[in-house]
């Protein structure tokens, strides 16, 4: 049973976000700070946070980047449920690593598809176990392990997904739109430098191995084994 936090100071809208996720089989709980809902996950990690903006205390935004960076909460999916609904306010989202974003007002039945979607694209990632390699930098689907020259370097789920696909497709270049639809599940329906800003990150993490992802310009990128 997958757990999910609902970080939502609407409680109206909290309770019956809350009532049909657990109508649907899943293990909920509710937060309506941003300083709750991070106790509240460090209590009790969840498999995905559905994540509000617009918070009475900690911007949805900073609480995202610190569910990011919490060693023990990277794994999470998170997908915003905000009000800010323009095509800046996605991208920024996206950019600060979210797996999805639901524009308020919402369909319930809407938002329960996305929940699946996004946790049917994590469980994926804990299917056979398989160690990928390329140069300095190998990585256990297993363990959601990447090290670099043996050290071990933290990425955030989607960091990890997104050098998985990489690595699985060597040599083969990959335009943004298929990064788009493969690693965030998400159609590129809005104008979005997302995947450039995630691959940035992982460059950076990865340091001078990260040299292996190439930039082909006006088409996407690819991995060249060394």
């Amino acid at each position: 049973m997958s757990r999910i936090l609902i970080i939502e100071d609407e409680q109206d809208l909290a309770g019956l976000v809350d009532y049909n996720l657990r109508a649907a089989g899943f293990e909920t709980e509710t937060a309506s700070t941003g300083a709750s809902g991070l106790a509240k996950a460090r209590a009790h990690p969840p498999d995905l946070v559905l994540l509000d903006l617009m918070l009475p205390d900690v911007a949805g935004s900073e609480v995202l980047r610190m569910l990011k960076t919490d060693t023990e909460l990277r794994k999470a999916s998170v997908i915003i449920v905000s009000a800010k609904g323009q095509e800046s306010d996605r991208v920024q989202g996206l950019e600060l690593g979210a797996d999805d974003y639901v524009v308020k007002p919402f369909s319930v039945r809407e938002l329960l598809l996305r929940v699946k979607a996004v946790l049917r694209r994590a469980d994926a990632e804990d299917g056979p176990s398989a160690v990928l390699a390329s140069g300095d930098i190998s990585l256990d689907t297993t363990r959601h392990q990447v090290r670099v020259k043996g050290e071990e370097v933290l990425l955030t789920a989607l960091e990890f997904r997104l050098l998985r696909t990489l690595l699985e497709r060597s040599d083969r270049v990959q335009t943004r739109e298929v990064l788009l639809s493969d690693v965030w599940g998400i159609q590129a329906e809005i104008h979005t430098r997302t995947v450039d800003t995630h691959i940035k990150r992982l460059r950076e993490k990865l340091g001078p191995a990260g040299d292996i992802i190439e930039t082909v310009r006006g088409v996407g990128y690819k991995l060249s084994p060394p």
